[in-house]
């Protein structure tokens, strides 16, 4: 077996996961995992320029600032674990996503992060740009996660349903005598309004276990007006970040009535519990595994599992590492130039090798 590293720094802007794997044709093993922190100033920085309160030249100072820190991300896991450079084939690199538009007049999905940068101060081979050659195939260029999910979960006996929940959430539909082919989506929001809201009246990064949405009320005017986008009605291949549900977005539904603070977080969080159930019930299945970082608020698990009193729900096993876990697991598909299954999921003419390799 390979080791190799990944890295995954998602839309809620919360931290930089990053993990240890061994990895070979047949398995995936976290051998180490690390979550280390994204400062306040950073996140600042990225999110204005999101919002389009930037320059070029801080377009730039972005770039290198989240080269570095994802340099000392990787550092700090390999010191912690007494590693050895030479031992690690490549690092498996997501970047930060700034803006994701892959149906535009000009499609296309931006990550930044230098590779070069995390290659030349960390020693290591560095796999990353994974996105724009699926983009280039007309694809999507997201979501990822379901071609590493029907690698991890194949095996299991029963149907079989993966949510991630993370900025955005998604979800991944394994094959079987059903589906004859890999089905995998973003389902809309997942904690990015949640935590926007949180940051705004409470000051916080996110809201814990869901305590401060379980102390409102539903609104339910409001949860149908939001239920009403178009989002959430459209087909799938489909995929959505910050450039659709954002503050903006939000304050757009608010407009014309008065709620309480309260009453608007327990109302976004039925919306993502409403908006991931709504998909899951559209297949067969027996078992949903959730993951990700919104697979750590209990009130939110709850509700889902409310929603699909039928349908087991689980969190799986490393919930919170499988999004990096699963760019290790692409750096290693890249070094051995093998081609993601991912056309069906994303909409790309064809399947491809995909990432650049920087060493």
């Amino acid at each position: 077996m390979e080791k190799y590293i990944g890295i995954m720094s998602g839309t809620s802007l919360d931290a930089v996961d990053v993990v240890l794997c061994e990895i070979d044709a047949h398995s995936c093993d976290l051998m180490a995992s690390l979550e280390f922190p994204l400062s306040l100033e950073l996140k600042t920085d990225i999110l204005n320029m999101i919002e389009g309160k930037s320059t070029l030249e801080a377009f730039g100072q972005i770039d290198h600032r989240l080269a570095l820190l994802f340099t000392q991300a990787v550092g700090a896991l390999l010191i912690r674990e007494n590693i050895d450079v030479s031992t690690i084939a490549a690092i498996g690199l997501h970047g930060q996503t700034l803006w994701h538009d892959p149906q535009g007049k000009y499609p296309f999905s931006m990550q930044l992060g230098d590779p070069n940068i995390v290659s030349v101060k960390s020693g290591i081979a560095v796999v990353s740009d994974f996105r724009r050659k699926n983009v280039a195939l007309g694809g999507q260029g997201a979501p990822f996660a379901p071609a590493f999910h029907e690698f991890l979960f194949a095996s299991l006996a029963q149907d079989v349903a993966i949510v991630n929940i993370g900025g955005m959430a998604n979800i991944t539909v394994l094959a079987d005598s059903v589906n004859d082919k890999l089905i995998g989506y973003d389902t809309g929001c997942g904690n990015v309004l949640m935590d926007l809201w949180m940051a705004r009246h409470e000051g916080l990064g996110y809201d814990k276990d869901g305590m401060w949405a379980r102390s409102g009320r539903v609104d339910y005017r409001l949860l149908d007006k939001m239920m009403s986008d178009d989002y959430f009605s459209q087909k799938y291949p489909k995929s959505t970040g910050r450039e659709k549900f954002n503050a903006s977005w939000l304050d757009a539904m608010l407009e014309g009535k008065t709620h309480t603070p309260e009453d608007v977080q327990r109302t976004l969080l039925e919306l993502t519990a409403l908006s991931i159930s709504n998909e899951v019930l559209h297949f067969n299945r027996d078992l949903v595994l959730l993951c990700g970082g919104g697979a750590k608020n209990s009130f939110l698990v709850e509700r889902i599992k409310q929603l699909m009193p039928n349908i087991e729900v689980a969190i799986a096993a490393n919930a919170d590492y499988i999004e990096a876990m699963t760019f290790a697991w692409l750096a290693y598909k890249r070094v051995h130039k093998e081609k993601v299954n991912l056309k069906d999921v994303t909409g790309a003419c064809d399947n491809a090798i995909l990432g650049g390799i920087y060493e």
